[in-house]
């Protein structure tokens, strides 16, 4: 009746997990609980769980990146304590707990902290950029967040409920089949995975076309902001590579359940197909997640310096230029397993070559700096924080793209230390640095800047306390994943990796300290105006938050900077351009489709885990009712009355005249 799911698989002899599991519970049951006394169910379900507006279903996607980011830094934190306390002792982690210490906290934080954080950024902002009231399949967009939502549970199912797996954050074959992974750990893995990948794969092919085909008249390809840009040539990866990383998981799959033999290393499999089909997916993410940060870090140079962008045109070259090259260099992530000299130099020069995109851009920000006007606001400094530290993790890039030094660093931890260089620096700063931004566009009022400089300080300093050390202790030898130490030579630069993760911890802490005090004093941080930066893109023409449908009337587009423009002409009027004749606009009803076919979703990987049939045949069936009622629909969009479109933009231009008889014209 439930398949291989029984009471041992319940961890009663481990109180780490079952001890965690059991904060998690008391503390989803308290929030639970408090919804339901306020009374706030209906307002949930009618204004965020059914919404299909982008702009909420980027904050949920946000909110989901958060708890994650959270729970993959409480691993973090395990990792790091456990090998300070595990030098010549066996620590409080035993192997398999540690095993899956790593490989969740991996999976963790690329596929359900970095991604939807990042994908959260790009549905708030895009459509606001582009000058449109939505992106181009709204309930397509809202399946594809409640899918990543199911990937983001299984996971955390898995805490308690059986085990994870303890394969690393890429479940490599032969350790991934069943020979030497028997449990359900790389189940939970692949299952979760497959799910969440849909819904990604799903984003990609919405952004793709809300980006190429749905834009604000007079808006052709070299006026759209270079957030567009970015986010234009990540989801073209997504839909590219991620079909890669679900055909080799489907493989995999496969293997596990009835016996093929696609990475076995008999009967015609090859574990080297394995690694290559990851990696030819691998890297691509790579990119996805950094380019959309380059995009983040380009408009808040831009903001913050008064200036135009410098170099427009080369770094739209210069992102399509990381785009193509981002799928020939795969390779050199297992030079060492064999593949030839001539192919491994091939690889290494493609590596050392796609440097050379991102090389332009750090020109080209530094060059957007220089002779502006340059306000150091939070955003800000998480973005000259990125400047500094990932060209050290890039020129360490650059090094482990030349085979012979990569045969000597392989498996280290100076690769482990050049990994996180990037992706922290490049992509973490990246959505901190967005969420500051884009905050006060989202809830009507900024965060506040004591508590989000203090955030910025602790964090960058302990990032450093804790890298640099592993860097040194790489070079001296150090492989990863070891579960305890008999080296002293390393020690003290553990202990300093050590407290630098409570460093961290404190600026984990200032963070939270800073939503808290920010929502507090909201109505002294209030944003009336739209425009709390001096925004330069179209975004900050709208009130904040922006209505439902963005915009009275779609702007029309004359320059790469059609807002900063309006500004302009407007504050030597004294008074913004004037709108009439105000139209009804049509907008997508909510719609229950995305939520109702997470939860058929989660019921069937949970089944598939357990090998649990009945289950799994009743949640394909409830999915599949789900889309034919969605499909039959009758009414799919409501009028929102030309008098409320008028009232809405009305009051927003009273304040953003108020706002510009009190500032001078811009430089």
């Amino acid at each position: 009746m439930l398949g291989k799911l029984d009471w041992s698989a319940i961890p009663f002899d481990q109180p780490i997990p079952l001890g965690a599991a059991l904060v998690v519970f008391l503390a989803a049951a308290a929030v639970l609980i408090w919804i339901t006394l306020k009374g706030y169910w209906p307002y949930l379900w009618r204004e965020w769980i059914t919404s299909v507006d982008h702009k909420r279903i980027g904050v949920m996607y946000i909110v989901l990146a958060a708890l994650m980011l959270l729970r993959g830094f409480v691993d973090a934190i395990m990792m790091r304590t456990q090998q300070a306390l595990a030098i010549h002792a066996p620590g409080y982690l035993p192997p398999e707990h540690y095993d899956q210490v790593f490989s969740a906290h991996g999976t963790i934080m690329i596929f359900f902290a970095a991604m939807p954080f990042v994908i959260g950024l790009m549905n708030f902002a895009v459509p606001l950029q582009l000058g449109i009231r939505d992106v181009a399949f709204p309930t397509l967009n809202s399946v594809s967040f409640w899918l990543t939502a199911t990937g983001a549970l299984l996971v955390n199912i898995s805490l308690v409920v059986g085990e994870f797996a303890r394969t690393g954050w890429l479940p490599y074959a032969p350790l991934s089949e069943t020979t030497y992974s028997p449990g359900v750990g790389v189940d939970y893995y692949l299952w979760s995975i497959q799910i969440s990948g849909v819904g990604t794969l799903l984003t990609g092919v919405n952004l793709v076309t809300t980006i190429l085909k749905i834009r604000a008249p007079g808006m052709g390809y070299l006026r759209m902001p270079m957030f567009c840009w970015t986010s234009l040539a990540s989801n073209l990866l997504i839909v590219a590579a991620f079909p890669i990383l679900t055909a080799t998981l489907a493989m995999l799959t496969l293997d596990r359940y009835l016996g093929f033999h696609f990475f076995t290393n008999e009967a015609g499999g090859n574990q080297m197909m394995f690694v290559n089909l990851i990696w030819a997916w691998g890297h691509p993410e790579v990119y996805i997640l950094v380019l959309p940060a380059f995009g983040i870090y380009s408009e808040i140079f831009s903001t913050f310096s008064s200036k135009p962008l410098f170099g427009y045109r080369s770094m739209v070259a210069a992102t399509m230029f990381i785009c193509i090259v981002s799928f020939m260099v795969w390779l050199h992530h297992f030079f060492t397993m064999g593949a030839g000299a001539d192919v491994n130099a091939a690889f290494g020069i493609a590596t050392s070559v796609i440097a050379v995109g991102t090389g332009v851009k750090i020109y080209n920000w530094l060059f957007t700096m220089y002779g502006g006007r340059v306000r150091f606001d939070t955003p800000m400094l998480w973005a000259l924080a990125f400047v500094t530290t990932f060209i050290i993790g890039g020129m360490t890039g650059v090094l482990l793209a030349v085979p012979p030094a990569d045969f000597m660093l392989h498996n280290s931890l100076f690769l482990v230390a050049h990994f996180h260089n990037v992706i922290i620096s490049g992509v973490l700063f990246a959505a901190f640095a967005g969420f500051t931004y884009w905050f006060p566009k989202a809830f009507g009022f900024r965060l506040h800047e004591g508590w989000g400089k203090a955030a910025f300080w602790f964090t960058l300093a302990g990032y450093v306390l804790v890298f640099v050390p592993l860097y040194i202790v790489g070079l001296l030898g150090m492989t990863r994943r070891l579960q305890h130490i008999d080296m002293d030579l390393w020690t003290p630069w553990l202990m300093v990796a050590a407290f630098g993760i409570a460093v961290m911890i404190v600026g984990a802490a200032c963070q939270v300290m800073q939503l808290i005090v920010s929502i507090r004093h909201r109505d002294v941080l209030r944003d009336e105006t739209g425009d709390p930066w001096d925004g330069r893109s179209l975004e900050w023409s709208t009130p904040s938050p922006p209505p439902v449908f963005n915009y009275a009337r779609l702007p029309h587009v004359e320059n790469e900077e059609p807002y900063w423009t309006v500004k302009q002409r407007a504050v030597d009027d004294q008074a913004p351009e004037i709108e009439e004749g105000y139209e009804p606009i049509e907008m997508p009803r909510n719609s229950p489709t995305g939520f109702v076919t997470a939860f058929f979703s989660t019921l069937i990987g949970f089944a598939l885990i357990w090998h649990i049939w009945w289950l799994a045949i009743v949640g394909f069936i409830g999915a599949y009712i789900t889309f034919v009622v969605f499909a039959w629909r009758e009414h799919g969009d409501y009028e929102v009355p030309a008098s409320e479109v008028e009232r809405i933009d009305r009051g927003t231009r009273a304040a953003q005249l108020a706002w510009m008889r009190r500032r001078e014209r811009p430089a």
